[in-house]
């Protein structure tokens, strides 16, 4: 038996009836708008007609005689006073309108059950720490008060430690590097895993301050900085830790983020840097990130030691030297570095001494970047050739005069076959991906205010320059755009920041009239020879 259609009304009227009442809520939200005065009077006016209830229930039988003759006395007195009903009727609803407000509840103040309850197993586990059995007036004892050792916190959504104040006993040992960083493990602990906490210890106060960190940005592409010749932006920090703010371009809309400005050339204190990390932890990122931006005054020569073609795309273009990837071509190229640092150092001291200002050709900048150097290091020994690290010693030693740069990248497991030059010219230094408090400091040499956490995005670590502080740090993101898992928007923008290609001096050809008359004037000059 076939079955029959449904009948239209049926079939369309589910999408009228939700049109109707989308309209409908559309009509009930704009009269609540609307009449949102006479509602909040008409509440009033009920609120007030509910006490007025209330008060007369609550007022004894023989005492309600006179309180209604002293209503009647005040509406009589009201109604002879000149535009006395009218006065009155403004006073009502006055009070009706603040009598019908909505009223927020208000905030309670201090911690509730669950914070108090952190706060003291926190004041708990710094007990053994912050006490000692010889002090007369101890702040810290097992079920003591917390209020006195943490006078300001702040708490998130989920109920966790944002910030803490910490008071301690002037007797804790707070300049030992090992105190303070037990202290600082058991907060990490207590408060919360999974998050940077940055410490800030007053000795002279006797106050440690714990601040969780908001995560640094990592959708900031590869771009034109705005720096002078000679800085290098290394990525992103903290709005904390430094004085300076650079304008990006974020989408459609433009933002300022703090940067880690790394200064080089003559007047550097740090000429050189050192980039340490794990695998995937983004070393290659900064490298191609700092090409591109000496690429813009300077010359690039590139060694790769890894050989999976991270700078195939800097390959003929304009400023790039070479990029090298075997062996021959690496010994090749830092050769011709250390022979160009030397030349340069002899046309600059040669140009001073006749008291004439440096030769343009010095002037150029001329980046040297290795990318995991120590691979070439297994090879050379196993082929018994030259070490390429030991080539680097002159442009280390004596590049900052000569306006060379050395840039090298390595891994951890590497980081024994460095040479001892390197180690000891890179006075900049990048630590990138996971790695732990000692790895840190054996590279940067000193420990960060801030906790490590073990999963990081790539591209994320610790930067020091010199004897500075330690910085937090973000590489802007500048992956390889011939790899296939680079998004369309990154591969575009860094293709937008590499120079024009150029034609290799051995790839030219030479017309054979310039050929033939090369050939006739070097006969002419030896017919005159004598």
């Amino acid at each position: 038996m076939a079955r029959r259609p449904l009948p239209r009304i049926l079939s369309t009227g589910s999408a009228q009836i939700a049109r109707s009442r989308e309209l409908a809520r559309t009509a009930a939200d704009s009269a609540t708008d609307v009449l949102h005065p006479l509602i909040t009077i008409t509440r009033g006016l009920r609120r007030l007609a509910s006490a007025g209830r209330r008060r007369w229930a609550e007022t004894p039988k023989d005492r309600r005689g006179p309180l209604l003759f002293l209503v009647a006395s005040v509406v009589l007195v009201v109604a002879l006073v000149p535009y006395g009903p009218l006065l009155a009727v403004i006073s009502l609803m006055a009070a009706a309108a603040w009598h019908g407000r909505e009223r927020k509840s208000p905030e309670p103040e201090g911690p509730d059950e669950s914070q108090t309850q952190r706060l003291q197993s926190l004041y708990e586990a710094l007990v053994p720490y912050f006490s000692a059995a010889e002090d007369p007036d101890p702040l810290y004892t097992h079920g003591g008060e917390w209020e006195k050792a943490f006078p300001a916190y702040d708490f998130d959504a989920t109920g966790r430690i944002t910030h803490l104040l910490v008071r301690y006993p002037a007797y804790f040992t707070d300049g030992e590097a090992e105190s303070r960083a037990r202290i600082e493990q058991l907060l990490h602990a207590k408060s919360g895993r999974g998050r940077e906490y940055h410490f800030t210890w007053d000795e002279e106060g006797n106050e440690l301050t714990v601040t969780v960190l908001a995560p640094l940005p990592i959708d900031i592409a590869a771009q034109r900085f705005v720096t002078a010749p000679g800085e290098t932006v290394l990525g992103f920090t903290d709005p904390t830790q430094v004085q300076r703010t650079l304008p990006l371009g974020h989408g459609d809309g433009q933002r300022d983020v703090p940067p880690v400005v790394w200064r080089t050339g003559i007047r550097s204190t740090e000429p050189h840097l050192l980039v340490m990390g794990q695998p995937g932890s983004g070393t290659s990122t900064l490298l191609r990130s700092i090409a591109l931006q000496a690429l813009q005054y300077g010359d690039v020569v590139i060694v790769e030691g890894g050989g999976t073609g991270e700078y195939a795309c800097l390959t003929g273009r304009d400023g790039v030297l070479a990029v090298e990837c075997g062996l021959a071509g690496a010994l090749a190229s830092l050769e011709w570095a250390a022979t160009e640092t030397e030349r340069r150092l002899i046309a600059v001291n040669h140009a001073r001494q006749a008291g004439r200002p440096a030769p343009d050709d010095t002037k150029r900048p001329l980046w040297v970047l290795l990318d995991r150097p120590t691979a070439f290091t297994h090879l050379a020994a196993a082929d018994g050739r030259k070490d390429p690290q030991s080539l680097l010693q002159v442009p280390l030693r004596h590049g900052r005069a000569a306006n060379v740069t050395v840039v090298v990248a390595d891994q951890f497991d590497s980081a024994e076959a460095l040479s001892d030059p390197v180690r000891q010219h890179t006075r900049a230094r990048v630590v990138l991906g996971p790695a732990t408090a000692e790895q840190l400091e054996a590279v940067l040499g000193a420990p960060p205010h801030t906790t490590p956490v073990a999963q990081v995005p790539p591209g994320r670590g610790y930067a020091r320059l010199g004897t500075g502080p330690v910085h937090r740090l973000q590489v802007p993101a500048t992956p390889d755009p011939y790899d296939d898992a680079t998004s369309e928007a990154d591969r575009q923008a860094v293709l937008a920041l590499l120079p024009e290609r150029t034609t290799p001096a051995d790839g030219e050809t030479v017309p054979s009239d310039a050929v033939a008359s090369e050939a006739v004037a070097s006969e002419a000059v030896v017919a005159e020879a004598p």
